[in-house]
């Protein structure tokens, strides 16, 4: 058993609202807890994706994820561990047919794969995968997942197919993990501060980790402070969401000195885009110099990631052996 579960889909790039929402807080959960942290490759293609891409992305997120402070031996690859789709039927058939149609996402993924493809087909991979997220922590049985708010509907049914089938097989086999909900910031867009910052609403929409100077600046100079729907008095969407990336980046002098301009009235902002600017790109230098380091290693890296993927899964193998003993299935010694 782990005592962190987390992960990732394999979308290449990694930008800042990953990195300061979800990323930077794991790499501090491995000074304190055992983790692992899978990039669910399996998960990527349960809405219209490039195929041909997927493999490049795969590793290209792995090399950031190693180059910002994760641990290779903390990373596997969810395609090099079978056991998880083989644990997510199994689950299927502890799960209920109106819990995953009362899921969020699904309804929203749904909605967003028909509008961009222009076609009415929604696969059933899209409307079961809330059963492999379950399969995917429950397999390592950790005691703590790092969810937002947002995640919390998955963890829920995660927590509720545990019980089913905790009870089922009258044994408490799987615990039942729990939410570890810590402080992290929500970045949102800086062309557009009403929404979330997403590589999938457009280049203009995120802010790469490991972008050059000039289009780090560039983007957040460009950014919008005025929405022109603000309330009297209260900070607007835009100029809230630069201070958050300040605050996140740790620069709290610069955060505190700037807040305090702008409680006096005196807040320009261009030195507030400025300071932003200047945290964002002294991080990215020191990542992309490790980065470097990586690239030079790729074949070793790689390497490293399959040998860390088999270590984990044999934690996936206990568990599946365990849950066929339990469920009456023929097993297979390992």
């Amino acid at each position: 058993m782990k005592d962190v579960l987390s992960a990732i889909q394999p979308t290449g790039d990694m930008h800042f609202g990953n990195y300061f929402g979800a990323v930077k807080n794991w790499v501090e959960l491995q000074k304190k807890y055992e983790c692992v942290f899978g990039v669910v490759d399996y998960h990527a293609i349960t809405m219209p994706i490039n195929y041909q891409k997927l493999r490049n992305n795969t590793w290209e997120l792995i090399f950031n994820l190693i180059a910002v402070g994760i641990k290779p031996e903390n990373i596997f690859i969810q395609s090099l561990v079978p056991e998880h789709t083989e644990l997510a039927w199994i689950l299927s058939c502890f799960t209920s047919y109106g819990q995953l149609t009362r899921m969020t996402q699904f309804k929203d993924k749904s909605a967003k794969s028909k509008e961009e493809t222009k076609d009415s087909f929604v696969s059933a991979g899209l409307f079961n995968y809330p059963v492999l997220q379950a399969a995917d922590i429950l397999i390592y049985r950790p005691k703590f997942v790092p969810v937002g708010k947002d995640q919390e509907q998955h963890l829920e049914l995660t927590r509720n197919i545990a019980q089913r089938f905790n009870n089922s097989v009258s044994k408490e086999y799987f615990r039942l993990p729990e939410a570890l909900f810590t402080e992290t910031p929500k970045i949102r867009s800086t062309a557009d501060p009403a929404k979330k910052m997403s590589k999938s609403a457009g280049e203009k929409h995120y802010i790469s980790v490991f972008a050059e100077e000039n289009r780090i600046r560039k983007q957040v100079r460009s950014a919008v402070t005025d929405t022109g729907k603000n309330t009297e008095g209260q900070m607007s969407m835009g100029v809230e969401n630069l201070f958050e990336l300040l605050k996140a980046t740790g620069k709290l002098k610069e955060y505190q000195s700037l807040i305090n301009d702008y409680n006096s009235g005196n807040l320009k902002y261009v030195e507030l885009k400025d300071a932003v600017a200047d945290a964002l790109i002294e991080i990215s230098n020191d990542f992309k110099e490790k980065k470097t380091e990586i690239l030079s290693n790729k074949k070793d890296i790689k390497n490293q990631i399959k040998q860390s993927s088999w270590e984990i899964r044999k934690i996936a193998q206990e568990t599946i052996k365990n849950v066929k003993e339990l469920t009456g299935l023929i097993n297979v010694k390992f």
